[in-house]
């Protein structure tokens, strides 16, 4: 029989502390689509779970940025095309107001930023949701940081899963932090839009915002670090997209070096000095990058370091070196994408429920930039294919040429182009850019998805007329 010589004091404080750990069979850490989608599944299975949040159960992308931003833009892709009437229909008449989007924004898509109803979904499911800050606190540990002040511990007896997601990242420019700015976060909810714009970042949502706040008569300067727009796209696809936006009355500053920015305390406006010249705004938007979340979820009591930007998975999204811990979403490093998280939920709900099921794999993930034209692109750049060591063979047709392009008219800007691995006769990354750009790329994730042969492809009855039509021509032009 053993004894515990420990004094009566310390013996009853580790009774009382083993008392107040819950024991449930899974913990979720971040609710964004894939968490949610997740927690709600294993609850349905019949697991207990516990489903944390420190802010809103759906995380950025129905708050504050799929759902909000489609919104921005289709709005002022509608204004887009009521000025083309005038050239295809005779005159329009149109009267900007941003009033109506952000209604829409705040009834329609965020329900005025509360997510009563999602908790309530997550609820229905068999899921206790808790809104507060949740870290780990060793191996199958969870601490959780209650919005009201109070704290809860819990055990998970099949494992914790982490989905922290990302904010937005501030460059380390000299004051930028100091001034007044929006992030995605803030230009969802703007009431009002300013006369000028500074948008730092020249990326999906830099491009995206500068656009619609063109559109809506606001004078826009994009400030971008690098080559061109979009930057880990195709340069094709960049430097049209750059094209466009002059024509918009866009101005694109790249290869910007910002050296400082201030309030000028006679007007308040946001001035950046480039070095080369200094440039002024109402307001400027932060867009250059994400931040992982992952420097305050306690992953040092695992083993991890806390200063990480990424978690290591393997494909069953498994976290490497800790048993019974799952990441999914933005911090594993596979683009900060719904659809991967969403991807990446299913495989570790998979995993966690002892189900078989397909690894996770990624050489067909798709992306879209909701501009006009729209980016999309899938797999491999031409860049990535080369550096990947692959006999590349490459195919671009403009859209605008083809007879669908014709007939559009003004917007038709765009481009099909193929990559493929020519030892392997098969896709490997496309680019599919112009109006519905991201719905023409349906087809081509699809084929390096599937890794269909190019004969395959080149044997294809595309309808005509159509935008999709020019993946004839491009594929008619690797094969030949």
């Amino acid at each position: 029989m053993s004894v515990d010589a420990r004094p009566p004091s310390e013996q009853s404080e580790q009774s009382q502390q083993s008392r107040d750990v819950e024991q449930v069979d899974v913990v979720v850490v971040g609710l964004g689509p894939g968490g949610e989608a997740l927690a709600t599944a294993v609850a349905q299975a019949g697991l207990s779970v516990v489903a944390i949040d420190k802010h809103l159960v759906g995380g950025e992308c129905p708050y504050y940025g799929c759902v909000p931003t489609k919104m921005m833009v289709r709005a002022s892709d509608a204004l887009a095309e009521a000025h083309r009437a005038g050239e295809l229909a005779g005159e329009v008449s149109v009267t900007r107001a941003w009033t109506p989007v952000a209604e829409r924004i705040a009834a329609q898509a965020t329900d005025h930023w509360d997510d009563r109803v999602a908790v309530e979904r997550l609820e229905d499911a068999g899921a206790t949701v808790l809104h507060g800050v949740g870290r780990l606190a060793g191996p199958g540990r969870v601490d959780v940081e209650l919005a009201d002040g109070g704290t809860r511990s819990f055990a998970a007896g099949r494992g914790v899963v982490l989905n922290p997601g990302t904010r937005p990242a501030v460059p380390p420019v000299p004051g930028l932090a100091d001034v007044p700015h929006w992030t995605n976060r803030e230009i969802v909810r703007a009431t009002e839009l300013p006369g000028s714009l500074i948008v730092v970042g020249g990326g999906p949502i830099g491009a995206e915002m500068a656009q619609v706040m063109s559109r809506f008569g606001v004078r826009v300067t994009i400030v971008e670090v690098g080559e061109r727009l979009l930057g880990p796209s195709e340069p094709e696809a960049g430097e049209l997209l750059g094209e466009v936006f002059a024509h918009e009355g866009i101005r694109v500053v790249t290869r910007a070096t910002i050296a400082s920015a201030s309030v000028d305390d006679a007007d308040g406006s946001i001035v950046l000095d480039l070095g080369e010249e200094t440039l002024r705004a109402e307001k400027v938007l932060v867009a250059a990058g994400r931040t992982p979340n992952l420097d305050d979820v306690g992953l040092e009591t695992v083993g991890l370091d806390p200063t990480a930007r990424r978690l290591d998975v393997d494909d069953r999204m498994r976290v490497a070196g800790v048993e019974g811990l799952w990441a999914i979403g933005d911090v594993v490093g596979h683009g900060a994408f719904t659809h991967v998280s969403m991807y990446q939920s299913a495989i570790a709900r998979r995993d966690l429920l002892g189900q078989d099921g397909p690894p996770a794999r990624y050489h067909a993930l798709p992306h879209v930039t909701f501009t006009d034209p729209e980016v999309g692109g899938v797999g491999l750049t031409e860049r990535a294919a080369r550096e990947a060591g692959l006999t590349v063979r490459t195919a671009s047709t403009p859209l605008e040429q083809s007879s669908r392009g014709f007939t559009h008219g003004p917007g038709a800007q765009g481009l099909i182009k193929l990559v493929a691995d020519a030892d392997r006769g098969v896709l490997v990354g496309a680019t599919a850019m112009g109006p519905a750009g991201g719905e023409i790329l349906g087809l081509l994730a699809l084929a390096v998805h599937a890794e269909v042969p190019l004969e395959t492809l080149g044997t294809m009855i595309y309808a005509y007329p159509t935008f999709h039509r020019a993946i004839e021509t491009a594929v008619g032009e690797l094969l030949g």
